[in-house]
């Protein structure tokens, strides 16, 4: 039989290939411009000078000192290596080393500007700050990735904690008191992320928060008898919504015969109370050990003779633990959780406390709560940048399996005025609390009725 189709043609030794490649074409050089020039002549400058530093001389000299000798170092080597660039430049450069000296680098002016609450860097070219409420971005620049990674490891180890690869995430706080969270690539995918929440310099009371509009006279009476008259109290509210703030105006009401337990992830509060035993969590070393949760330092602040605990905030577990110090006569212990209004809240605690004890009944949570807490407080950041207090409810009970709540106070909205500012009002019941018996025994129930009673 003959072949189907073509006869196979023998194969061939494949053509020779050429051993080299065309020759890539040269990269394209940057033009010569004036401000490429200037550029690297500050490198160039900068680096001159970091090398004439002696970093344990530095350490010594105060941060006034130590800018005067570096700006007089800069000008003695731009004159002898003429590198031409003008005394402002020199000045710039001398003000940003001693930055790197001694601070934070380019957040170093950011940190000393009192307008500024809230300071967000996302990676090295991507800085925003809130002012007044508002966020905004700002021309601060980063050499590159590994200057701010360096910042946020400095930031970190200052309070004995360490940010890297292995270790990604990290809360912790700097000499001011300021708040730090800092992620670290590769978690953070466009570079170190580091988020600030600064200290306040001037101390906020209830009298300048009614100049801020956060609450009314009328209010901020109502807070006071709350602080007097150890009432157990929640404040809830979003992210950045002035928590924090409303607890350390609401904590110069406690007594300062008091004993005070206070703890916290990063220690924020500013109680002005002598007798306080500040605690922090502390997170696992690198084999995972070692560390302290919220739960643990609740439990140990119970044997510590504490008349109030103050947790920052109940993220957890910890939840539980809250509810039974609060109910086994610690009276006036608060803490701070993030949820949307005071019903949210009570179902965010509920929710907590099933995290750590998921056979726990929810008729015996509820029982808890009811039983411990008195006020859920709700404050928020608002569209025009302001916070407000939107409610004060108080927790009356259990009808059947529902927690049932008064409105103590609400915040009315009535519109905006021509700056753009919102504006409204807070109406209550005027309705006699279930823990007036409470108020009484203070010497403060008639003060709370007439307080509710004003116009």
């Amino acid at each position: 039989m003959k072949p189907f189709g073509r006869r196979a043609e023998p194969l061939r030794p494949p053509a020779e290939l050429p051993l080299t490649v065309p020759e890539p074409a040269p990269p394209p050089v940057a033009p010569d411009t004036p401000s490429s020039r200037i550029s690297d002549a500050v490198t160039r400058l900068r680096e001159r000078v970091i090398a004439r530093v002696d970093p344990v001389v530095a350490a010594d000299l105060s941060p006034a000192v130590l800018r005067m000798q570096i700006g007089a170092l800069v000008h003695e080597v731009a004159s002898r290596e003429r590198i031409e660039i003008s005394a402002r430049e020199q000045e710039s450069v001398a003000e940003e080393l001693a930055y790197d000296m001694m601070g934070y680098g380019p957040l170093e002016p950011l940190l000393q500007d009192e307008t500024i609450s809230d300071i967000m860097v996302n990676g090295p070219d991507n800085v925003f700050v809130e002012r007044r409420g508002l966020v905004q971005r700002v021309e601060v620049r980063f050499r590159g990735a590994e200057q701010v990674n360096a910042i946020a490891q400095k930031m970190a180890s200052a309070v004995g904690r360490r940010v890297d690869e292995s270790s990604p995430l990290v809360d912790c706080r700097l000499p001011d008191g300021s708040r730090v969270n800092a992620v670290f690539p590769p978690i953070a995918l466009d570079g170190c992320s580091i988020s600030i929440r600064k200290f306040a310099k001037k101390k906020i009371d209830f009298e300048r928060m009614i100049e801020f509009g956060s609450i009314s006279r009328q209010v901020a009476r109502i807070l006071e008898i709350v602080a007097r008259c150890r009432l157990n109290f929640v404040v809830s509210g979003g992210t950045g919504s002035g928590k924090t703030t409303l607890m350390n105006a609401m904590s110069r009401m406690i007594d300062h015969n008091e004993r005070i337990v206070t703890i916290e992830d990063a220690a924020e509060l500013q109680l002005q109370q002598p007798h306080v035993v500040r605690l922090e969590t502390r997170p696992p070393n690198l084999e995972g050990k070692g560390e302290i949760s919220a739960r643990d330092l609740i439990k140990n602040a119970l044997r510590m003779r504490p008349d109030r605990i103050i947790v920052g905030e109940v993220r957890g577990a910890e939840a539980f633990d809250m509810l039974q110090a609060m109910n086994t006569g610690h009276d006036g212990s608060f803490c701070t959780i993030h949820a949307n209004n005071p019903r949210d809240a009570v179902t965010r605690i509920e929710n907590m406390v099933q995290m750590g004890l998921a056979n726990l009944p929810l008729r015996a949570i509820r029982t808890q709560i009811a039983g411990a807490v008195d006020l859920i407080i709700q404050i928020q950041r608002m569209r025009d940048g302001g916070r407000r207090l939107l409610a004060i409810s108080e927790i009356c009970g259990l009808e059947g399996d529902v927690i049932t709540m008064n409105d103590v106070f609400t915040f009315e909205y009535q519109g905006e005025d021509s700056g753009g500012r919102l504006m409204g009002r807070w109406v209550t019941p005027a309705i006699r609390p279930g823990f007036y018996d409470r108020l009484a025994y203070f010497g403060l129930g008639e003060a709370w009725m007439h307080a509710l009673q004003e116009n």
